[in-house]
């Protein structure tokens, strides 16, 4: 199959960016069959990570299996804060992790983060362990704090987590590509969309040294929810924004 035919393919399927998946598709596929295979499937819905395997995520190329959440440009915002936050050597846990991919772009911009990530699906949990092995990340299946060593108790610099916040009655309206192919726990945050933020930031006091942080993706329209929620727990809270990605963080100081 030609490189153009391959693009009208993609275009006729709705594929904004049609060369540039095509260029990828090419690049990933090992045989002519396999080519073809992974083209029926992009022009089917399923999303261009979980075809070709990877995702782009802060520069780095984050592995995504199927049915595992593809991680957002708009969260390098909450990424590049933590890093700001960060020095050499602090202790990041990574919360309702996914891939890893959050682990993994903090880990290239600062020097010997001690990574721990959590995530409560199995197949999240094994991609994240290829993801982050290779930067001496720790990962953990289970509920949010549940699985975390307990000496890292009261010791975290920094707690992140792009936990799902997308309001349950909205959940219908998303890409198909979402809908279909990510797990809804990953996408589904409840009725207000906040129910896992509410956890995070209850449990966030006991696991952050005084003058550690949190922060957690949100959309703009319930920031101040979320900071509300966070003073609620003692967090100092901030809200920062980045109107191109877009991209909403709010941020807590223990």
């Amino acid at each position: 199959m030609s490189q153009a035919a391959i693009v009208a393919r993609l275009r006729a399927a709705g594929c904004v960016f049609a060369e540039d998946e095509a260029r990828l598709l090419i690049e990933a596929a090992s045989t002519p069959d396999d080519l073809a295979a992974m083209v029926d499937q992009r022009v089917a819905g399923w999303p261009l990570e979980h075809v070709v395997g990877w995702a782009d995520f802060g520069g780095q190329r984050i592995a995504v299996d199927p049915g595992v959440f593809v991680p957002r440009r708009r969260t390098e915002l909450l990424v590049s804060r933590a890093a700001a936050l960060a020095t050499p050597g602090a202790t990041v846990v990574d919360l309702a992790c996914g891939s890893g991919a959050i682990g993994v772009a903090i880990a290239a911009l600062v020097d010997g983060v001690r990574l721990h990530a959590v995530d409560i699906d199995p197949a999240a949990v094994g991609c994240a362990r290829r993801n982050l092995g290779p930067v001496g990340g720790r990962v953990y299946v289970g509920d949010l704090y549940h699985p975390l060593p307990a000496e890292l108790r009261g010791e975290v610099d920094l707690l992140v987590a792009n936990v799902p916040y997308v309001p349950t009655a909205a959940v219908a309206l998303l890409p198909a590509e979402a809908r279909l192919h990510e797990p809804l726990a990953a996408l589904d945050g409840g009725p207000d969309g906040l129910d896992l933020l509410r956890r995070v930031a209850t449990g966030a006091p006991d696991w952050l040294r005084p003058g550690g942080h949190l922060l957690v993706e949100t959309s703009a329209a319930q920031a101040a929810t979320a900071s509300n929620v966070y003073a609620a727990v003692g967090l100092t809270p901030e809200v920062v924004s980045d109107d191109e990605l877009p991209a909403t963080v709010v941020i807590g100081r223990a």
